[in-house]
């Protein structure tokens, strides 16, 4: 692995990649730490240290702490999250929308980029308003006219658009998917504190607790175990043999030859546990624009709100987490489902194959290997998205054990390592071609 590091940093244009990609992490981290401006950082400080808001810690986890401090990444990049879940179900329903994105080539990626970034600032300015108007009453602007909330939410909308750059930047010009990278950059900047509560079950109140000691092991070997899961299927594949005959090309005679078809156990990656996330805790966001102090209030507004942050807190009773836990499960699978069929079209490959002079052996080419491709696709599609849905669901029943409430759960590991591996895959591919060895051989 040190090798390979070595080999990437002795390669000019390699390097060039990899330290312009960490300079806009380090932006996006100084980010973090801007207030916005008209709050005040005092009582900021004081109502932040005070307040259990279920929805504040979520997007406080994901923003990398932003949130808390309310920075101007404060919103972090889940408007854009949120616009990309709207154009990919709308390219699903509107005819010339999935021409655009399918047939258009690199122009048509290009305008279905641009309109999802027209909706995202959109929905940064409904974001950043509802922010304002749910902490308005709190005393944390040091003004409540026209200028104050103006300045916040175009504060607010400014942070989200230059965070939208720097994943463009990231994904262009350096190393990894850009949106993923500052996901994955937000919730690592939580380790410490995850860190610190492992180590205060052990330590207790100052003195060592042999009951703290083994729920931290617990903790440690646990996460141990499902990060080398998450590693095990995602480098996992099922490869379906391929065939092709002697043919011509040009004016040479091409020989047969044996080949696969990978097809990876998790096809759609990390992104149904962001897309599920997003569309889980959006109904929260919603009521708490509408009622700030929805946290303390009861009734059937309540009953949802507490539903919808019930990933990301114990405190609202098993009851709420178990409903969410069943409804999250059935995004998780839904989202893996249309990812993978919208990534890989078993129709499309057959086609290919049969043009190409290829077969499976065993299975007649034209339809009989569309069905067969689906057949597999649909298998392993119903084995990955119950295998996100389980990481992401056992550590939110861990939090009812007495003294833990990590802010690592099952779906910060997924993303983590799953962006992690990503980006060591793109990586590898960049030394390869310059006949190095990566990480994975």
């Amino acid at each position: 692995m040190f090798k390979t590091i070595k080999n990437a940093l002795k390669t000019p244009d390699v390097r060039k990649k990899l330290l312009y990609t960490l300079l806009l992490i380090v932006i996006f981290r100084l980010g973090c730490y801007i207030t916005v401006p008209g709050v005040d950082t005092f009582t900021l400080n004081e109502y932040m240290s005070s307040a259990s808001n279920g929805m504040a810690s979520l997007i406080d986890l994901i923003s990398g702490g932003a949130f808390s401090r309310f920075s101007i990444f404060a919103m972090s990049i889940s408007p854009y999250i949120t616009a990309s879940i709207v154009f990919q179900l709308l390219t699903m329903v509107i005819p010339s929308l999935e021409r655009l994105a399918k047939e258009g080539g690199e122009e048509g990626r290009k305008k279905v980029n641009r309109y999802t970034k027209i909706l995202t600032v959109f929905l940064a300015l409904i974001e950043g308003l509802g922010i304002y108007l749910s902490y308005s009453s709190s005393g944390i602007f040091m003004g409540k006219d026209f200028m104050t909330g103006f300045t916040v939410v175009i504060s607010l909308m400014a942070g989200t658009a230059l965070l939208m750059w720097l994943g463009d930047e990231i994904t262009n010009k350096g190393i990894g998917n850009g949106i993923s990278i500052i996901i994955f950059v937000g919730i690592v900047a939580g380790l410490p504190g995850a860190v610190t509560t492992v180590w205060n079950l052990i330590m207790g109140t100052g003195a060592f607790s042999t009951t703290g000691l083994l729920v931290a092991l617990g903790i440690i070997i646990g996460a141990i175990i499902l990060v080398a899961a998450v590693v095990f299927v995602q480098q996992a594949e099922r490869r379906v043999p391929v065939q092709y005959s002697k043919r011509v090309v040009g004016r040479k005679m091409v020989g047969a030859q044996n080949t696969h078809i990978p097809l990876k156990l998790v096809m759609a990656g990390v992104m149904p546990i962001i897309f599920a996330s997003s569309f889980l805790t959006f109904p929260a966001m919603i009521i708490q624009m509408f009622i700030p102090d929805i946290a303390s209030q009861t009734g059937f507004w309540a009953t949802i709100y507490n539903f919808s942050i019930a990933s990301s807190t114990s405190q609202v009773g098993l009851g709420y987490t178990i409903a969410n836990a069943i409804i999250y499960l059935l995004l998780i699978v839904g989202f893996t489902f249309f990812y993978t069929y919208a990534t890989f079209n078993p129709a499309e490959v057959s086609n290919n194959i049969k043009r190409n002079g290829g077969f499976i052996p065993g299975i007649r080419a034209g339809k009989p290997t569309t069905d067969y491709l689906s057949s597999i696709i649909s298998k392993l599609t119903w084995f990955g998205g119950l295998y996100l849905a389980i990481i992401a669901i056992i550590p939110m029943m861990v939090r009812f054990i007495p003294g833990i409430d990590l802010a690592f759960g099952g779906t910060s590991i997924l993303i983590v390592v799953g962006v992690a591996l990503e980006t060591i895959q793109q990586l590898e591919s960049q030394l390869v071609m310059r006949h190095y060895k990566g990480f994975l051989e």
